[in-house]
């Protein structure tokens, strides 16, 4: 396990693939981390496959990581600073940056503050809910300091709270992961993201919001529905690989 420093955190982080390939940035969501989300689902295989140089992190709080309790250590605008502190690392100009669930609202706070250093974007898991919010969150914040699963009684407390245990994760890093990172765009951010995007979001997904709505307030992007997939399945679709493999060659997602 490889890591870099970022504003006095140790990050956890992996560079898979020819050294001098096209480089693609991996960002995972939340209570997940680099191996749950891109290695075990097969998308560090199937990019380093197709030629490109793999980059991965664990978000401040996950995985193996520093985990601080501090919500304000977890803003959108620190967690993107993180993507551009770990190209900084290794010395890469420019990346396509490819993010899923709350990594992609991490993708989209970096695509603005440092756009110069993104040549493509790909949204996993998160359309309108970028501008409009995915929902209430203290039910899931509760459900992750509570005393145990068998207390939780709000559904996706319930979701959240098991993948969190099963991961074996911090959960009071994630409480205050989750009480920071939610912050929204406005509808004239999203417009200044320039950057050729595709968003890929499942068609039985309750928490992004709509693709296509998303897609229609950026100057260029593309919707792509991950058929018959929700939230926690649609990351690891054969259909979504084969459709952003397809967008990073030039080619529409959708042919």
């Amino acid at each position: 396990m490889a890591f870099f420093e970022h504003e006095g955190l140790s990050l956890a982080f992996l560079d898979e693939g020819e050294t001098a390939a096209p480089v693609v940035l991996l960002t995972h969501g939340f209570a997940s981390n680099m191996s749950v989300n891109w290695v075990d689902p097969g998308w560090v295989a199937t990019l380093t496959g197709a030629g490109y140089r793999v980059l991965a992190f664990d978000h401040r709080g996950h995985g193996q990581s520093d985990k601080p309790h501090d919500p304000a250590a977890y803003t959108p605008q620190k967690m993107a600073g993180d993507a551009v502190a770990l190209l900084d690392h290794l010395d890469v100009p420019t990346a396509v940056l490819f993010g899923y669930s709350m990594g992609a609202r991490v993708t989209a706070f970096a695509a603005l503050a440092a756009p110069e250093r993104f040549s493509r974007l790909v949204f996993g898991g998160l359309g309108l809910g970028l501008v409009e919010g995915v929902g209430d969150w203290d039910p899931i914040v509760a459900a992750l300091l509570a005393d145990s699963l068998d207390a939780v009684t709000h559904p996706q407390g319930r979701m959240f709270r098991s993948f969190a245990d099963r991961t074996g994760s911090d959960r009071k890093a994630l409480a205050a992961c989750i009480t920071t990172s939610r912050t929204e765009l406005t509808a004239d951010d999203v417009a200044r993201i320039a950057q050729p995007t595709l968003i890929g979001v499942g068609t039985r997904d309750d928490i992004a919001g709509s693709a296509e709505a998303l897609a229609a307030l950026m100057p260029q992007a593309e919707a792509f529905a991950i058929e018959g997939r929700d939230h926690m399945l649609a990351v690891g679709d054969r259909r979504f690989k084969a459709a952003v493999l397809r967008f990073l060659e030039g080619k529409a997602a959708n042919e």
